[in-house]
């Protein structure tokens, strides 16, 4: 597929956008509403591309060419010209979606997919207005998506059919793996999934019962080690001899006897916080955080690799 997409907000979650893009083939224009940021965000892709390239995660492309179809566009209607596809990136406040995608509905090509990044604002509450309505659509991602398939496509009550089907298409196309919604709701299912564990994660540190690094071992050194290539419920399904209906006949009374003491509420911003912070600053110093976020990105690439690799020599 070669299409050319429009990159709405040219920040780090547009940046990772149009790295994704052009990864598959496709024309990226990139634009913001500060006209400074379009450049900056070209110079830091390249260096981000090379280490992909170390990883294998360009498909066998060269650097040059992936980054010779990303371009600046210094005019909203210039870079919306022609486009198959817009993804916007901009602030999650409503009032500033509505007016910037009551500007893209009348210059982006009828045919056009208009897609937002949003992570926390339901569709109807930005493209209600619109004319062309109908091909509005959330592509929320896991930052960032050129590492981290899976995006969430979210539609509005007015939006075709036919829209989330091209929406799911051209997300396959260029790599991702889409969590098609039926419809909107409030977080979507990533953050509702996340939010259900980080809930459980405060309460188990302000109860005393575990430090917030005991918390990240069980994760990391755990769960998160066969989350990394099997979803849970794949996970129970494989957990008992009989799949997921035996593992729920043997254990769902254990989680209905911890449900009760799940329901109560701690506050992240209360007492508990003191605790995490002071642990996560003595581990990672504040004036480190970027450096220990690009050592982050930098074990995705290496993770990204891997799954690739032993999907090929083990399968899917």
């Amino acid at each position: 597929m070669s299409e050319t997409v429009a990159i709405v907000g040219a920040g780090l979650i547009g940046r990772a956008w149009a790295i994704a893009f052009a990864r598959a083939g496709w024309s990226v224009r990139l634009w913001d509403a500060d006209a400074a940021v379009p450049a900056r965000t070209l110079a830091t892709i390249e260096p981000l591309l090379a280490d992909m390239a170390h990883h294998g995660l360009l498909d066998g492309q060269d650097v040059p060419a992936v980054m010779a179809r990303i371009a600046p566009a210094t005019d909203l209607g210039e870079a919306l010209a022609g486009v198959a596809w817009v993804q916007e990136n901009a602030p999650e406040r409503v009032e500033v979606k509505r007016e910037l995608w009551a500007r893209m509905d009348p210059l982006a090509p009828r045919e056009a997919i208009l897609a937002s990044s949003t992570s926390a604002i339901v569709p109807s509450r930005f493209t209600e207005h619109l004319e062309g309505r109908e091909r509005c659509v959330v592509t929320h991602p896991l930052n960032p998506p050129y590492l981290i398939p899976a995006v969430e496509v979210v539609p509005a009550p007015w939006t075709s059919k036919a829209s989330m089907d091209r929406a799911a298409g051209v997300m396959r196309a260029i790599g991702q793996s889409p969590i098609m919604m039926t419809r909107e709701l409030d977080g979507f299912v990533m953050n509702r999934m996340q939010g259900a564990l980080l809930e459980e994660a405060f309460r188990l540190v302000a109860d005393g019962l575990c430090t917030a690094e005991e918390i990240d071992i069980g994760l990391r050194e755990g769960l998160a080690l066969r989350w990394s290539f099997m979803g849970p419920f794949e996970t129970i399904d494989l957990n008992a001899p009989g799949g997921v209906r035996d593992y729920v006949t043997r254990y769902q009374g254990i989680y209905e006897t911890l449900f009760p003491s799940m329901q109560r509420r701690v506050d992240w911003a209360g007492p508990v916080l003191e605790k995490v912070e002071k642990e996560r600053r003595g581990r990672v110093a504040e004036d480190a955080l970027a450096e220990r976020q690009n050592w982050r990105d930098r074990r995705l690439m290496a993770l990204a690799g891997h799954k690739r690799r032993a999907a090929k020599d083990i399968g899917d």
